[in-house]
């Protein structure tokens, strides 16, 4: 078992005292002459230190009987990073947790999922953060619906089954506890200019649980520094036509949901990324906020992670001209691993074109009346039913291609989030066709492995000569083993040495 910030006392305090947002979603604190919890950047006076103690999650401070502070919002805070830089079983857990599998699949299916007995998750997961899984699930349903009641005029009906309540009267008792005000109560807080225009308003008409469609807007909060430019440069450059577009100053991209299909349009701000829902289904809310997040990266630690790199004289200089730098990676792992097929020894304009073409004739239509998105990227059972000949690509990338979507398809390959890192790279690089820079570009940008590294790629390559560094794969790896665990950071750092489209914001 892994110790946990929350466990250092000492730390926890200086960093309450100092109102130090950076560890807003490693620990909170609640606070015994109040009973509630906040993170540490609560802008209220802090409490005495003999008054506060620390819970490693929001669902163990609940169920430790503490209540949200209405100033912080502790809910609404950045995750911990400890989930997207680990690989054992308690971070794919929470990732798995975070995707509403626990709603969709209940403890059973995550115990399934991970290839444990659900008893060892429930010990695992209480050991470490001090709730089961049913607890962690509940907390992030709280928080779905404090977001939907605070931005919305759904009825309440809506939004208990758009949360992922199974009740009306679980809903209710639920904020109740969580925050100690009703629903209504809750709602009557926000002014309803904010709902209306600053939270973005959802139309819809009781019935059928989570059956209204409508669009959301919300703010999404990381831990600065942020830098857009490789990030979003990076999303848009390589965008599929129709499947993906850079609008008016924001990503756009069509998104497969477990209930439907939804789009997403996220707007890189000063302090947090403006982020556009359109769901078919409300109950894909949840789901559809953390890919936004796992897509961007926003539960990274950039401090820690420059820090470290920065120690290297190579590329202080490249962090220090503008750090922040997060990796780009995806909301469907499938998509992206067939997406790196297709860019295998092609130019980006080649690749965008291929994909392009393969979603205007496979994916399946959406409508926006917003914008140029059209389709959703092929599911793999689609692509692995064409016909070779119709591929227009040499005849060993179509091998490969078609290998890897009846293997996703069928099943015998699965790529997602509690997807363990090396087991899943050691059998992508058993496919046909699959190399290593093929097998970590998808470790890094699908898996999200931090420390996954490009040693074989053109530009790191030359990126590297330019610095000075080992250029050849095996000496640059070496020389790279001073920048674990965040190797997949130092890639960026290193591609924004070219002048790529990847490495500029969109204008």
């Amino acid at each position: 078992m892994q110790k946990g910030m929350h466990t250092h006392r000492e730390r926890c305090v200086r960093a309450v005292q100092s109102k130090d947002a950076r560890f807003d979603g490693w620990f909170f604190t609640a606070v015994l002459t109040t009973g509630i919890y906040c993170r540490p950047s609560c802008p209220v006076v802090p409490p005495k230190p003999e008054n506060m103690t620390f819970y490693p999650s929001a669902a163990a401070c609940q169920q430790a009987g503490f209540r949200a502070c209405k100033r912080c919002r502790p809910d609404t805070s950045p995750g911990s990073p400890e989930w997207n830089q680990r690989a054992d079983a308690v971070a794919r857990a929470m990732r798995l947790i975070a995707d509403g599998v626990v709603d969709r699949e209940g403890v059973p299916g995550l115990a399934a999922r991970l290839g444990y007995s659900t008893r060892q998750i429930e010990r695992q997961l209480r050991a470490e953060l001090g709730a089961g899984p049913l607890a962690l699930a509940r907390a992030q349903r709280a928080q779905t619906a404090r977001l939907l009641i605070e931005t919305t005029d759904l009825p309440m009906a809506e939004i208990a089954f758009a949360a992922g309540f199974s009740s009306i009267r679980t809903f209710n008792d639920t904020v109740r506890e969580v925050f100690a005000l009703s629903p209504s109560g809750l709602r009557t807080r926000v002014p309803v200019r904010a709902r209306t225009t600053g939270g973005g308003t959802l139309t819809g008409t009781s019935g059928t649980p989570g059956a209204s469609p409508g669009t959301l807007c919300l703010r999404l909060p990381f831990r600065a520094p942020l830098n857009p430019d490789n990030l979003f440069g990076h999303l848009a450059a390589t965008a599929v036509p129709g499947v993906e577009e850079w609008r008016d100053g924001a990503y756009r991209r069509t998104l497969r949901l477990p209930y439907g299909h939804g789009i997403a349009a996220l707007t890189p701000k000063p302090d947090h990324i403006a982020c556009r829902l359109t769901l078919g289904d409300l109950r894909d809310l949840p789901v559809a906020i953390s890919r936004c997040r796992r897509m961007l990266d926003l539960d990274a630690d950039p401090v820690a992670i420059d820090d470290q790199l920065r120690t290297d004289p190579f590329l202080a200089p490249l962090v220090d001209k503008a750090p922040g730098r997060r990796v780009p990676r995806t909301v469907d792992e499938g998509e992206f691993a067939l997406r790196a097929v297709l860019g295998q020894q092609v130019s980006t304009a080649a690749a965008r074109t291929h994909a392009g073409r393969l979603a205007a004739a496979h994916g399946e239509p959406v409508d926006d009346p917003e914008g140029g998105l059209s389709h959703l990227f092929p599911a793999p059972e689609a692509l692995a039913a064409l016909d070779p000949e119709s591929l227009a690509m040499p005849r060993t990338r179509r091998t490969t291609l078609l290998t890897l979507a009846r293997q996703l398809g069928d099943g015998t390959l699965h790529l997602g989030v509690e997807s363990d890192w090396e087991e899943t790279r050691a059998r992508l690089l058993a496919l046909p066709g699959f190399g290593p820079w093929t097998a970590d570009v998808i470790a890094m940008r699908a898996l999200g492995d931090p420390d996954a590294f490009l040693p074989t790629d053109l530009g790191i390559r030359r990126a590297a000569q330019e610095l000075g560094l080992p250029s050849t794969p095996a000496a640059l790896t070496a020389r790279a083993a001073a920048w674990r665990p965040w190797r997949a950071y130092a890639v960026q750092y290193l591609w924004a040495t070219d002048s790529h489209p990847i490495n500029f914001l969109p204008v």
